[in-house]
């Protein structure tokens, strides 16, 4: 027999549907994601801290979870929203189903009910808060407490990594800042022979050049790029010093540190298809997406960056690079887990740039 579970959201909209994982009840921000597959690696995508996901497709589970494919340790958001979960994966990889994995990590999550609804609504009306309840008598308590609470912003420090440790390469040493990131960027990093440093988020630029790197990494990371100051400083500190890359979040704050400006979107880019243009060779590639964060595009105009890339569905800013430094960033996500690898080269990219600054140092 299954138990029942209530989806409310703060405008008193409930959706009626089934208990799947934890018992525990959490609050979130409620988003949806549009990739078709990859969704172990959404769930353990730090980025989603604190928000609870929905997802488009309407089967989640049926080819399992394995050990893997985790890009975190410990998943950090605060629930899942599916139509169907598959109970019985077929997969020879497949070591637990969605259920089992949820509970491990005391995850709520709902299945039974109408994503397509959720998703519209949210398309048309924007993110809402969101939370679980068991008891039909607790639902017009909690749409009262939706509709005053209001969330931490203390994603980043949840996330990151408390001490530095070292992710062992022989040839080039990157610095990679935590401010959330997904492991496939250190494997992407790995598989190019490089030694990466993951610090915490908050290191200093003085402790960065002191650990005498070939590069530095801005890792992707939840919530609003304003939430995280002490970053802009560190910044600026290694600007011209040392060539950099910033994925996501780390884009949002290259911009940040140059005097552009952010906003939030109405409902942000979460998925594996998002289109974006190469402005420089007009190419398109297919990328991973997950902000709901993103750079006002006139506000890029008074400082030292160029856009490079731009999202073809809705024209916002996905690539920036300085004009003298040796440093750019991306919106999306290259290292992609989920989503296609259209957008691997960047890494290659990166590996030329600190090879060049290398060069320059040496004839200078």
């Amino acid at each position: 027999m299954f138990e029942k579970r209530y989806l409310v959201l703060e405008d008193g909209t409930v959706y009626t549907g089934f208990k799947l994982g934890s018992d525990a009840l959490t609050r979130g921000e409620i988003v949806f994601n549009t990739a078709m597959t990859g969704y172990q690696e959404t769930i353990s995508d730090p980025s989603y801290t604190g928000q609870i996901i929905t997802f488009t497709y309407p089967l989640i589970g049926n080819y399992g979870i394995n050990r893997e494919d985790f890009e975190s340790l410990v998943p950090t958001l605060n629930g899942v929203v599916v139509k169907e979960a598959c109970s019985t994966p077929s997969n020879f990889r497949a070591q637990k189903s969605l259920d089992e994995v949820l509970k491990t990590f005391n995850i709520p999550g709902i299945s039974g009910v109408d994503t397509r609804s959720i998703t519209k609504k949210i398309r048309q009306h924007g993110v809402f808060k969101a939370a679980f309840v068991d008891h039909k008598n607790d639902i017009d308590t909690t749409i009262q407490i939706l509709k005053t609470i209001e969330f931490p912003r203390t994603e980043v420090p949840t996330v990151s990594t408390k001490t530095p440790y070292v992710s062992t390469g022989f040839n080039l040493h990157v610095v990679l800042v935590d401010f959330g990131k997904k492991q496939n960027i250190v494997r992407e990093l790995n598989a190019r022979g490089c030694e990466v440093t993951v610090v915490p988020y908050d290191t200093s630029a003085e402790a960065i050049l002191n650990m005498s790197p070939d590069g530095v990494m801005l890792s992707n990371g939840p919530g609003d790029p304003e939430d995280v100051h002490v970053a802009i400083e560190m910044i600026q500190g290694i600007l011209g010093k040392i060539p950099f890359f910033g994925i996501c979040l780390g884009h949002q704050l290259f911009a940040l540190s140059q005097g552009a400006t952010s906003f939030k979107m109405k409902f942000g880019h979460r998925g594996a298809n998002h289109p974006v243009k190469d402005l420089r060779t007009g190419k398109i590639a297919l990328t991973s997406q997950n902000h709901g964060y993103a750079i006002d595009a006139a506000s890029i105009k008074a400082t030292d960056l160029e856009v490079t890339h731009i999202a073809l569905n809705d024209g916002t800013v996905e690539g920036l690079r300085h004009k003298t430094a040796p440093a750019f960033s991306v919106q999306y996500h290259p290292e992609a887990c989920p989503g296609p690898t259209d957008s691997n080269y960047l890494f290659d990219q990166f590996i030329t740039l600190m090879l060049d600054h290398q060069k320059e140092g040496v004839r200078s």
